[in-house]
């Protein structure tokens, strides 16, 4: 961390973070478990994943988020004729200079929503790893820096696969976090119904993060403490995936490093400098998830991720807790 940083105390975030928490309540209800999800994956520096139905504010959310931290947007609908230059950006020759000039693509926004990404090629999906990866894009030999802060925000359906290309597990280990949003509560979507609109960008949240705020609350997630025998439960999770004879293949060093991010972050955004155990359980299910997958074949993805949940639950209790 550069020594111009100025501490923030973990407090403090806690209280900057719950208004965050509260801007995007207002406009998504009944929602607070996925709202804390979204700021630990921001706030981790990771990128998002959400896999469920149309319809149920996925965009929304996103939306939301961007306008509540002061960042950019851009939304882009994956299709299969979509080109890896429709995402990144391509080069214009141009006139009046005498040479060719790139022209930025949406990627190079702060939250890039990349809505079903699934049904798009694997030569365009693939056009997001460096990005994703290093927060590089390298086009005609130049190599360019993406936004910061930088989060793609991915949705897929899980059920409607026809004409769909599955995110293969080098795309999949990219994500933080995969979550659900879920239908909403009966009295929150009576709500909806009385309050809101279809067009998300009706919706104008004031922000109540500046980009920079957020740029400095991520650089101390890194720095939260995380004990030795903390370090021991993650790994002997971990192990146990891998000794697993249900699942393909057990979680990998970035799913490991992955959830020690994501259990410091969720401290952090408790308000503490340092991770207890319960911040690790917060977060396996949906860091792990989606790394994971089952050698037999099921009848549908959300069937395979409530059998690859279960089995995690079951190795999350037969692993001693440290005390």
């Amino acid at each position: 961390m550069s020594e111009s940083v100025k501490p923030i105390p973990a407090p403090k975030i806690k209280n900057t973070l719950d208004q965050l928490k509260a801007n995007i309540g207002r406009v998504i209800k009944g929602k607070d478990d996925v709202i804390d999800q979204v700021v630990v994956c921001m706030l981790a520096g990771g990128h998002l994943l959400i896999e469920d139905l149309p319809g149920l504010g996925k965009t929304t959310l996103a939306y939301c988020l961007a306008r509540s931290i002061d960042c950019s947007f851009s939304r882009v609908q994956f299709t299969s004729d979509l080109l890896p230059s429709d995402v990144i950006g391509v080069s214009v020759y141009d006139e009046q200079v005498k040479e060719f000039v790139f022209k930025r693509g949406p990627i190079f926004s702060n939250i890039l929503l990349a809505d079903e990404i699934n049904r798009t090629t694997p030569k365009t999906q693939s056009a997001l790893l460096e990005v994703m990866d290093r927060g590089k894009v390298s086009v005609d030999g130049q190599t360019y820096t993406a936004a910061a802060p930088f989060m793609v925000f991915a949705t897929q359906n899980p059920v409607d696969f026809e004409g769909t290309f599955p995110l293969p597990e080098s795309q999949m280990d990219r994500f933080l976090i995969r979550m659900q949003m879920g239908y909403p509560d009966y009295d929150k979507e009576l709500e909806i119904l009385q309050n809101s609109t279809l067009r998300y960008d009706s919706i104008r949240p004031e922000p109540v993060i500046t980009r920079k705020e957020i740029q400095q609350m991520q650089q101390f997630v890194s720095q939260v403490f995380v004990e030795d025998s903390l370090m021991r439960y993650i790994l002997n999770i971990v192990a146990k995936t891998r000794e697993e004879n249900e699942f393909r293949a057990g979680v990998s060093t970035r799913g490991s490093l992955s959830l020690k991010l994501a259990a410091q972050a969720a401290a952090l955004a408790n308000g503490r400098n340092f991770v207890i155990p319960e911040d690790i359980t917060k977060v396996i299910l949906p860091v792990f998830t989606h790394r994971l997958g089952l050698r037999r074949q099921t009848s549908d993805k959300l069937e395979e991720r409530e059998i690859v949940k279960g089995i995690l639950r079951k190795i999350i209790d037969s692993t001693p807790m440290p005390v």
